[in-house]
């Protein structure tokens, strides 16, 4: 087919008149019904004046709203569109953070081979007939080996990605408190929005795996929100089987060859529906609720234990929580309220 992408429109969000001219033009050649915005903020006003996009390509770094708020804003609300960054950044730290929200490529600047924009942009289109989903995500992670060659380097990123310690997502204030060693990674936390009405979380401890700790941390990051999302997919109370997600985890360590004991709890909260769930593989719980009960969650294997990780998976009500967590790298504290 020499225009793959006859019928497909795509909104590419871009300030930089030339290359975004470049980019224009070869889509059309292939065939795409494609819109334009300068920023954020014109972007947003496209997508509320039509009908929604096949993929949209933004750049990172752009005035009044730059890629990574426009990325945040979209899933924020639910929206689910395609996404490609293309940017000139050098900071690992953005390409994480782009992930975390749930692109699903990037590409950096310049582009020298239209080609590679060509596969990316069909794989994203198309992700059926393309590579699977391990394969995107790891061609996604540009300075893999470099971070597997530099433990160091891994470890100061993961620390520039950690949450700031209090927060409100999605109507609910959120507050960590952790008890590790200054010098090193103990137990790393990581807080995702979904929608306007539920988030996800985990707590990994990367002490029992040596450097993959730090890297399945990493890899953990660029991964959950598009996990948590296929779970939610087609439910129509939007509750999620987190015992089946910890087993994809699991097969993804494999896969991308990390060994190691990695204690992981995982929790996902509908604000709606006051609905907290959890599940442990390897590390203590104990959730105390706003009236008062205490329920301790049952810990059981790490992954990388065991070829398959089996689960029980816990559900409370509440509109405001306590989960206090500990194991082999620290304890922490992690509260929630939705009042």
């Amino acid at each position: 087919m020499t225009q793959p992408l006859v019928g497909k429109q795509i909104l590419i969000v871009e300030d930089e008149y030339v290359f975004r001219s470049l980019i224009e033009s070869y889509l059309r050649s292939l065939g795409a019904e494609i819109r334009l915005a300068a920023d954020g903020v014109e972007a947003l006003e496209r997508m509320s004046s039509g009908s929604p996009p096949d993929l949209l390509i933004c750049d990172l770094d752009m005035p009044r709203m730059n890629g990574l708020i426009l990325v945040e804003t979209l899933r924020n609300h639910g929206n689910q569109t395609p996404i490609l960054v293309i940017s000139a950044t050098d900071k690992m730290s953005d390409i994480a953070s782009a992930l975390r929200l749930g692109v699903q490529d990037v590409l950096l600047k310049p582009i020298g081979d239209l080609n590679r924009l060509r596969e990316t942009v069909l794989a994203c289109i198309y992700p059926g007939f393309f590579n699977s989903r391990v394969e995107q995500e790891e061609n996604l992670f540009q300075d893999w080996d470099a971070l597997v060659s530099d433990p160091q380097a891994a470890v100061q990123l993961l620390q520039q990605l950690q949450p700031p310690i209090s927060q409100e997502i999605n109507g609910c204030k959120i507050n960590y408190r952790q008890l590790i060693a200054a010098d090193k990674p103990g137990l790393v936390l990581d807080i995702a929005p979904l929608s306007e009405n539920d988030l996800a979380f985990y707590c990994l401890d990367v002490t029992r795996a040596g450097d993959n700790g730090v890297l399945a941390a990493l890899l953990l990051r660029a991964l959950f929100n598009g996990l948590v999302q296929e779970q939610l997919a087609g439910r129509a109370q939007s509750l999620p089987e987190l015992g089946v997600l910890l087993k994809q985890v699991n097969q993804l360590l494999r896969q991308a060859n990390l060994q190691g004991q990695f204690p992981l709890l995982v929790g996902y909260y509908h604000s709606g529906l006051e609905n907290l769930i959890l599940v442990s593989a390897g590390l203590n719980a104990t959730l105390n609720m706003q009236n008062g009960q205490t329920i301790q969650v049952s810990n059981g294997v790490p992954l990388g234990t065991l070829g398959n990780a089996y689960l029980n998976q816990i559900s409370q009500h509440s509109n405001a929580w306590e989960c206090q967590i500990w194991g082999p790298g620290g304890r922490l504290r992690l509260m929630l309220s939705a009042e």
